[in-house]
């Protein structure tokens, strides 16, 4: 299976309600504006959004939630449906809802009624939790991660946990790989900011960020702690190590950030789901959610507009052709890359990473047996063409592979209609032969930053040279 990877999402689900409206005037009775409404609309948020937001590439997602009887629980459910598959637990009293009423975009005043207590989980949750390739803990504070709190210790010794806090909210289970508060949740958490007890600085510098992160991810027994700091990126800690890694954004997103933690989270727990490493599924998160903002955070109407094919349904092919036209079908962006991959390296590795993250699938462009030989010279390729595919099909990144038997995949290409084609740093646009053959189509072509000193090549001297000693 190459295709995006099996995901559980356990937690708490409310229904967000954003009333938006022009504000020109203050009320005769008070000092408060008047808002003219002209929508309101109602999507699902917590642990719901999180769900959507990672089923959006057809990947199969799982939720596990409390839902009632009430409007907002039957609200929640058809706005999943077709997303996302629920395994409900009880909820005795009624779903929480939370409305935002804004003006010029600009929120004003958030109203929150409602709420209950979630039941006990049956066998069914056990069941899902099973098939998860990694599980995302979003706890809102309602309770559901505590009912389920049994179930998910069980399963963190063979599945990547990521857990998303909430300051009322359970304790993450020991062993999680990734914890996500944001700065504002860990500070209240570890207000010292140091060692506990010390009473150290409540000061926002990237130091106090590290130590509050260090102190949380040993108290928590979690492989890390990720805390998010808004447009500064993510500053990611482990547990005795004093040497954090701080993750920018690949830009300054302007736009309603409402929803941002649920996308990071959810893309975090996609890519550990997908095989990647913390550090590249933050860094992945990172970006999506930066994306996440600009196109208009959790209140953007194309969010919602139109379910997802249900991935029980249509499955991503693993055809190149036909999983290009399901991306397109609903309005994904397909990338390719090409090469010869003939021994997959480094440098491969996190080419095709970061290829992968920029749209909604990545297929790979292989050269043949003979156009390798063509092209590298007697003695190549090292590895035959099913094997160089199949390697490249295990990666969590790669959708699909397609093989070409010319010098250049200018007639695959034409094939592919991609809508972004992916080179390593060695290369220019200028350079490249299928510059041309995109822009029939309005693709692009893009360079992304390659590792140096990592090629087949050095790899082969490098091993002939181990030989003859």
């Amino acid at each position: 299976m190459t295709g995006p990877k099996p995901l559980v999402v356990v937690g708490d689900v409310l229904l967000d309600e954003d009333i938006e409206g022009v504000a020109t005037r203050l009320a005769p009775d008070a000092p408060a504006p008047v808002v003219d409404v002209t929508q309101d609309r109602t999507h699902p948020g917590g642990a719901g959004l999180a769900a959507a937001l990672a089923a959006r590439g057809g990947r199969e997602v799982v939720l596990v939630t409390a839902l009632g009887d009430d409007d907002a629980s039957e609200a929640v459910r058809r706005e999943l449906r077709g997303r996302v598959r629920l395994v409900e637990i009880p909820l005795t009293g009624s779903l929480p809802v939370k409305t935002r009423v804004l003006a010029g975009g600009r929120p004003l005043v958030r109203i929150d009624r409602g709420g209950g207590t979630p039941g006990e989980p049956d066998g069914a949750v056990r069941d899902a939790l099973a098939q998860a390739h990694a599980v995302l803990v979003a706890d809102y504070g309602r309770h559901t991660a505590s009912a389920v709190r049994q179930h998910l210790a069980a399963v963190v010794p063979r599945t990547p946990l990521v857990w998303d806090p909430h300051p009322k909210g359970e304790e993450p289970v020991p062993g999680a790989r990734l914890v996500t508060p944001n700065a504002a949740e860990a500070r209240g958490l570890c207000p010292s900011g140091g060692s506990e007890g010390s009473g150290g600085s409540r000061s926002d510098s990237l130091r106090d960020h590290a130590e509050r992160g260090m102190v949380l991810a040993e108290r928590w027994q979690a492989a890390g702690v990720a805390v998010t700091l808004g447009d500064r990126g993510v500053l990611l800690a482990r547990p005795g190590d004093g040497t954090p890694m701080l993750i920018p954004p690949p830009y300054r997103a302007t736009g309603d950030p409402c929803g941002a933690g649920d996308c990071f989270a959810a893309a975090t727990a996609a890519a550990l789901a997908d095989g990647a490493l913390p550090e590249e599924a933050l860094q992945r998160a990172v970006a999506e959610a930066a994306a996440f903002v600009s196109e208009g955070g959790a209140g953007n109407p194309a969010l919602w507009r139109t379910a997802p094919a249900s991935p029980a349904i249509e499955a991503p092919s693993t055809d190149p052709f036909a999983l290009a036209e399901q991306v397109r079908a609903r309005g994904g962006t397909v990338v390719a890359t090409g090469g010869c991959f003939d021994l997959l390296h480094a440098g491969h590795v996190g080419l095709l990473d970061s290829a992968r993250g920029i749209g909604d699938c990545l297929i790979v462009c292989v050269n043949s047996d003979a156009s390798v030989a063509r092209l590298k010279g007697p003695g190549r390729p090292l590895n035959p063409e099913a094997d160089r595919v199949r390697v490249l099909q295990a990666l969590g990144c790669v959708d699909a592979v397609a093989v070409f038997d010319e010098d250049t995949p200018e007639e695959l290409l034409a094939r592919l209609r991609p809508d972004v084609w992916v080179k390593g740093g060695d290369y220019s646009v200028q350079d490249l032969p299928e510059a041309g053959t995109l822009r029939a189509w309005g693709g692009q072509a893009v360079i992304l930053p390659y590792l140096d000193g990592r090629s087949t090549t050095l790899l082969a001297r490098r091993a002939a040279r181990a030989a003859a000693r």
